[in-house]
This record gives C-alpha cells, structure tokens and sequence, in this order.
C-alpha cells in the first residue's frame, strides 16, 4: 500500500508526529480519481528535520523522502509543523 510505503520513507525524518490519510473517497468521479483509492492523500508530520526550514524548503524535504512515490499519485496535501 502507498500509505505504508510514505510512512517507511518518512520515518527517515523521525517525526514526533506522522499521520498519513487517504481522501481518495472524497473524490470519487474527480481528475485522477482510480477505483481502489491510493490516488490523494493528506499527510500531517511534526519533525525534527523541519527546523529551521522554510514553508517551502519543508515541503521539498518531504517530496524528496517521497521520491518516487509522488508521481504515483494524484494529489498530496502537506500540514508540517517543527
């Protein structure tokens, strides 16, 4: 599962906090939409690694632990806090 995979990727930032939710279901019939969910995702993470960052530099943090993962999906919603 996709979720499972961000979630061992994101461990590399050792997070005090990690929550990773798939809203698929609220977009049924949307753009990229794809039966058996896994296609938007909502991910709210409290991480060490944040500080000192930027709004912007925190969400490219991110993407790059993604890596691959990103292009697989169809949206991803970031809430990041230190």
């Amino acid at each position: 599962m996709i979720a499972d995979d961000m979630a061992e990727r994101l461990a590399a930032l050792q997070p005090t906090r990690l929550e990773i939710i798939d809203e698929s279901h609220h977009h049924h019939g949307h753009a990229g939409w794809r039966e058996g969910g896994q296609t938007h995702f909502r991910i709210r993470i409290d991480a060490p690694a944040f500080a000192g960052l930027s709004r912007i530099e925190r969400h490219r943090l991110v993407h790059r632990t993604l890596g691959d993962i990103v292009p697989r999906i169809h949206a991803l919603a970031l809430e990041l806090g230190g």
